[in-house]
């Protein structure tokens, strides 16, 4: 018992208070960030799946690059179109210089007419050149010529870039897998450029210009292959050969800076994914440990203060709503441990009076000596049994009523029509008692949304008490007005008033302030009961005194009598 008071004299802690070390629990969650940093985030599953995602949302975005894999492709299809142009041209320069020399055969002269105009010719060091003879000699070739030096071209930079080992690796993975994604044809594998070139010769026998591509160790090469004609017919064929790995070079540096910048991307996007855990998983770590620290298996480790949540509402995002709704929830509940704890003290006190009351007349009852005497007593032992029953039905029905009015469901329903049946009831009440009963109710409906039932106990406590502090010619009045986006409901009577300095008070549990001969007939629970209802519909209740109106009263006459108003929302 000592302990849970002592709970329930410390006080949550809020705002600029969380930095005050005055708990164990404090001193944990402090222990625990000193212990916390980047490298423990692998520890939360919540910062693992934040880095994981933003390194597939990266993974997929490379491996979308090379699914389209348009650099290469493109670089393929231009170096082939300027093959079919260079070959075509070369077969043209030979038809005409075999037609200006007369000659009929590109073999005649052992070849050596075709390899002098092969040799006459500049070509680059990019490509190889194949004449045969129909229908499948080899003439000449570039291999077999003396080449003149190619023409220096000023502005083109013959340095190429150097790659890295590991973009040698992952360029033979992305390659098999853009030829297995793309579905692009895959080079034959053939074992010299010569060889790639006589397999071209068939395909030209319709004498249309072909291309074709092959594998070597060093590489893939690309080749084209057209006739040369005379004008008796035609002559042989000119087949033309990349450097093997030419393009694969030019690619290999397309995909090293390509690699360099999702290298780059993907330690930005795990640091920005650290930073982003920490800023979420750090805070979440937190409300979290407080939460578990103050369950009741840890219970042992905590010192007689109350559960501090950490004070995040400065945060413009969820955690700060949610740090928010965890402060206020805890204080509620400890607001609520207040009350009940008040309550049950409230109610120790309560029942204690009409018990000693019982144990002073069964004590009495043994000496008393006359029947009258006994009788009296009686009377009195039944009198407290009644206000003990009494005060349990009332202090039962108080603590069921914030379970009950967060389970039953609210109904739309006319307020004004609920008004009537109270006051055709409590109007015979009032007149066995001869109290004038009034009713000024508005004509139409008043429809609100609420527990009918509830509310009309509000309304019943009110007329009862009302009723209850009249005598014989006083009056009752029961009437409400629409006020825009609520209603007030008023009962006044001009009954005695109520006490100046028990305004405040009267809606207090237990609370009483009646005539000496209604002494134990109220619980003092019917005020508190109707102000928790009223509040819980979003409403307001208050009490006041009636005082005369006229400009010469005197402000400290005594009251026309009391005053009860109701608001609620519409």
């Amino acid at each position: 018992m000592t302990n849970r008071r002592a709970k329930a004299r410390a006080d949550i802690v809020l705002g600029e208070d969380w930095d005050r070390p005055h708990s164990s629990v404090e001193t944990e969650l402090k222990a625990a960030r000193a212990r916390r940093g980047l490298i423990s985030l692998n520890r939360s599953p919540l910062a693992r799946k934040i880095i994981l995602f933003n390194v597939l949302a990266m993974v997929v975005l490379v491996a979308g690059v090379m699914y389209l894999n348009p650099f290469r492709e493109s670089m393929v299809a231009q170096r082939e179109r300027a093959l079919a142009v260079e070959v075509q041209l070369i077969a043209e320069v030979l038809e005409a210089s075999m037609t200006a020399t007369g000659g009929t055969d590109l073999a005649a002269n052992d070849g050596r007419d075709a390899a002098n105009i092969l040799g006459a010719m500049n070509l680059s060091d990019g490509i190889d050149v194949f004449v045969y003879a129909l229908p499948d000699r080899l003439v000449t070739s570039t291999a077999m010529v003396a080449r003149n030096p190619a023409r220096p071209v000023r502005g083109l930079d013959p340095r190429q870039p150097d790659t890295l080992l590991i973009t040698d690796f992952l360029n033979s993975v992305w390659s098999g897998l853009s030829r297995l994604l793309t579905g692009a044809g895959t080079p034959q594998p053939v074992q010299t450029a010569e060889g790639l070139a006589a397999s071209l010769l068939p395909a030209t026998a319709d004498g249309a210009t072909v291309l074709s591509r092959g594998t070597i160790a060093s590489g893939t090469l690309y080749a084209a292959a057209t006739p040369v004609f005379a004008p008796d017919g035609q002559l042989g064929i000119v087949v033309i050969t990349t450097a093997a790995g030419e393009i694969d070079h030019l690619a290999r540096a397309e995909r090293e800076q390509m690699l360099q910048m999702f290298v780059v991307a993907l330690l930005v996007s795990i640091v920005l994914s650290l930073v982003l855990a920490s800023t979420i998983a750090h805070p979440l770590a937190d409300l979290a440990a407080a939460a578990e620290l103050g369950r009741d298996k840890n219970a042992r480790k905590m010192s007689p203060t109350r559960v501090r949540i950490p004070d995040l509402t400065g945060r413009p995002d969820e955690i700060g709503r949610l740090s928010g709704a965890l402060r206020g929830m805890v204080s509620a509940l400890y607001d609520r441990i207040d009350a009940n704890e008040q309550f049950a003290a409230d109610v120790s006190h309560e029942i204690k009076n009409p018990l000693a009351s019982l144990r002073s007349a069964v004590g009495t009852m043994r000496l008393a000596k006359t029947e009258d005497q006994r009788n009296r007593l009686l009377e009195v032992i039944e009198h407290d049994v009644q206000r003990l029953d009494r005060l349990v039905s009332d202090i039962s029905n108080a603590s069921r009523l914030d379970s009950e009015l967060v389970k039953e469901e609210e109904e739309e329903f006319d307020l004004v029509r609920t008004l009537q049946n109270l006051s055709h009831y409590h109007g015979e009440e009032a007149g066995r008692k001869g109290v004038d009963f009034i009713t000024d109710l508005p004509p139409d409906p008043i429809r609100i949304s609420g527990l009918e039932g509830r509310l009309a106990q509000v309304f019943v406590n009110l007329l009862s008490n009302a009723i209850s502090f009249c005598d014989t010619g006083d009056a009752v009045r029961l009437w409400a007005r629409r006020r825009e986006n609520r209603v007030l409901i008023v009962v006044e009577d001009t009954g005695p008033g109520i006490p100046e300095s028990a305004l405040t008070k009267v809606f207090n549990r237990f609370y009483s302030e009646r005539p000496e001969q209604q002494f134990g007939n109220h619980s003092g629970l019917g005020l508190a009961i109707s102000k928790q209802i009223v509040e819980a519909h979003g409403g307001v209740i208050w009490a006041e005194n009636i005082r005369p109106t006229a400009a010469d009263a005197d402000a400290g006459s005594e009251p026309l009598g009391a005053r009860f108003v109701v608001g609620l929302p519409i």
